[in-house]
């Protein structure tokens, strides 16, 4: 009888992103309490002896889970050099999108629960992850208001919550069904209400989408 080929094995960074993605499921339906080897080896197809070829601890996997959500947040931003409003609806778009495919992220940047049960260094990490997104956001709407674009009536840093709240929103839908139509929708909702008083938000959206 011929020999059964081997099974090649995959390179350790692809598994390592697997782990990682495997680890925030847990953490989005379980808890991170439910995050042991054990869990994470059961959710992969693995022994736990083949998670510690990958990871030398619980406390390695959950720095790697951590590098996972940076990495997948830094892919959200999008080119400096469009015009503010524009960078601000892509963004809007990219991150809901991101976080709808990873609710676990949502969780632990959200819940302090969560941030406590990281290595401090993680949840120092994930704190910077939320500030940064702050920053920017915030950064958008100051540039965008001094371009006439956005209503000047209201402060940034009033106006910072309703758009962090309605990326949060999107990417909860996202996470539960079909979200490209009600997307598109709500993110035109919000541009109307960032709009200066008396814009045409119908001509607001079509200069966005250019």
């Amino acid at each position: 009888m011929p020999r059964a080929r081997p099974v090649a094995r995959r390179p350790t960074s692809d598994r390592q992103v697997e782990l990682a993605d495997a680890a925030l499921h847990l953490i989005a339906t379980r808890g991170i309490a439910a995050l042991t080897t054990r869990s994470l080896a059961e959710a992969v197809g693995l022994s736990t002896g083949a998670i510690f070829r990958h990871h030398a601890s619980l406390d390695a996997v959950l720095d790697a889970v951590v590098a996972r959500v940076e990495e997948v947040l830094a892919t959200t931003y999008p080119p400096a050099g469009l015009p503010p409003l524009e960078r601000l609806a892509r963004f809007v778009d990219a991150r809901s999108a991101a976080v709808g495919d990873r609710i676990g992220i949502l969780r632990l940047v959200l819940s302090d629960q969560f941030q406590l049960a990281l290595p401090r260094r993680g949840s120092a990490r994930l704190a910077a992850c939320v500030q940064r997104t702050r920053a920017f956001v915030l950064g958008c709407l100051r540039e965008a208001q001094a371009a006439g674009d956005v209503r000047a009536d209201v402060p940034a840093e009033a106006l910072a919550p309703i758009v962090l709240g309605t990326i949060q929103q999107l990417a909860l839908s996202a996470s539960t069904g079909p979200r490209r139509a009600g997307a598109a929708r709500v993110r035109d909702a919000l541009l109307a209400v960032l709009a200066p008083p008396g814009a045409t938000s119908t001509a607001r959206r079509r200069e966005v989408r250019r």
